[in-house]
């Protein structure tokens, strides 16, 4: 079958070499020309612009997968693919889109006579070689359509899943995003209270996470990585405790309050990364300020709570 790829970075680009070693002729195009020439090396077709893109297809319908960062980027090559290609073309979003935008896009495509799909991708650079889970938003006719890709894109043992209509592949990646947040502050809590111990100081985080990987309650992949992250530095001290959010997690905050849904562990899980980016904020400076007007508690001095921190 053939597909086109716009967007070879980390995802794309892995995802295009799967591709092609599975037997799929691909089109590949990104605003880079080394990546492009890259994958051109792999057998991928390459063009140097959309319009080239599209002109390369050698089957109808096309099937155009748009592989960029969510938001403007994504925005941009839907309009522009929209513009280039023909009634009854297929349209792909894997980035982490809102679901929300995913419907105002997929109204933009439909009324080309176009297709749209929303394909909810996790896996991240191991994707390559395990294959990606897919959380596909789609009608039923272009899912199948689409099926043989969808298939040599996924795990040999599953990982492919049609959640329903366009925009709900990416409602269902965000809730797996917040899930994934919640996941992530758990063990992060947990390995803090095993090093932080008072009473068995200098256990060996790196042991005590390869143990859990094996037969544990708490086995997962993630712990796989925690494993592999120790080994390669132990006490973690190239790491600075600055934690991103790409949206995902906030969004599905959002849409638990929209349905009035407690989702305590996720929210709590977004909090924590946004306090990562703080320190000796004015809002901890008040708390112990507060303390020492009603009781009398002490208060620590800067250079005091930068020695306890040592």
């Amino acid at each position: 079958m053939e597909m086109g790829m716009v967007g070879l970075g980390r995802m794309g680009g892995n995802m295009v070499l799967r591709l092609l070693k599975r037997g799929h002729r691909m089109v590949a195009f990104d605003q880079s020309p080394d990546a492009v020439k890259s994958h051109v090396s792999q057998g991928a077709v390459g063009a140097n612009s959309l319009e080239d893109f599209v002109k390369a297809f050698e089957s109808r319908p096309r099937v155009m997968w748009v592989m960029v960062p969510a938001g403007e980027p994504t925005t941009q090559s839907i309009n522009k693919l929209v513009e280039l290609g023909d009634s009854g073309d297929i349209i792909i979003d894997g980035g982490n889109t809102n679901w929300k935008i995913a419907l105002q896009d997929a109204a933009r495509v439909k009324a080309k006579g176009m297709h749209y799909m929303d394909a909810g991708t996790s896996g991240g650079i191991w994707g390559l070689e395990y294959g990606y889970c897919l959380m596909v938003g789609a009608e039923q006719d272009i899912y199948d359509h689409c099926l043989p890709l969808l298939k040599d894109l996924a795990p040999d043992d599953g990982g492919l899943v049609r959640t329903g209509p366009e925009g709900s592949g990416h409602f269902v990646k965000m809730v797996h995003n917040g899930v994934e947040y919640g996941l992530m502050q758990a063990y992060a809590e947990g390995f803090q209270v095993m090093k932080l111990s008072r009473s068995f100081p200098g256990m060996n985080m790196q042991a005590i996470a390869e143990a859990w990987r094996t037969g544990s309650v708490v086995r997962s992949w993630l712990l796989d990585l925690i494993a592999r992250g120790l080994t390669q530095d132990p006490e973690l001290s190239s790491i600075k405790g600055w934690v991103e959010d790409t949206g995902e997690g906030r969004w599905t905050v959002e849409a638990a309050i929209d349905e009035s849904v407690p989702v305590p562990i996720i929210a709590e899980s977004l909090f924590a990364r946004f306090r990562s980016r703080m320190e000796n904020t004015f809002g901890d400076r008040l708390l112990a300020m507060m303390r020492n007007q009603f009781g009398g508690h002490a208060v620590v001095s800067d250079a005091k709570a930068e020695a306890a921190r040592k």
